[in-house]
């Protein structure tokens, strides 16, 4: 027996291909990712450094890819120390209030914080690793912190 797969649409099927040449050979460590908002927020006012808040869900194809190939990529291992990282399971129950305060409508959505958890900007959709690593960089400049 056959299974027919579902087709995809073609920007995701060149994302993915774009992604998965990425190989391990431009990947370096992922940075150290938080499960808990406000435990990410407490660091971050705690080390004066703005946060990364990535929503995110098992499922989502786009997602894993993020995960997989672009946080821990070579342009974006630079900002890796820079910044307090947080990853939210959009299927948590507990996270709902924080989806619910950050509006997520789809994902991957990241929203860029200052240390007290203010938001300074918000991607949605995904992105490849040297636009991921200009983002941070733009909001370095806004907060005026980095290395």
């Amino acid at each position: 027996m056959t299974k027919i797969l579902p087709k995809l649409p073609k920007p995701l099927i060149a994302f993915s291909a774009v992604l998965l040449s990425l190989g391990m050979a431009s990947a370096t460590a992922a940075p150290n990712f938080y499960d808990d908002y406000n435990r990410a927020v407490a660091a971050a006012k705690a080390e004066n450094k703005p946060m990364v808040v990535v929503f995110s869900a098992t499922w989502c194809g786009p997602c894993q890819q993020m995960k997989k190939a672009v946080y821990p990529s070579a342009p974006v291992a630079s900002y890796h120390n820079d910044f307090v990282w947080v990853y939210i399971d959009i299927d948590d129950p507990n996270n709902a209030p924080v989806v619910s305060q950050n509006n997520v409508s789809l994902i991957p959505h990241i929203s860029f914080q200052s240390a007290s958890g203010k938001t300074i900007d918000t991607l949605k959709g995904a992105v490849m690793p040297d636009k991921f690593a200009e983002q941070l960089g733009k909001v370095q400049r806004k907060t005026g912190k980095g290395s």
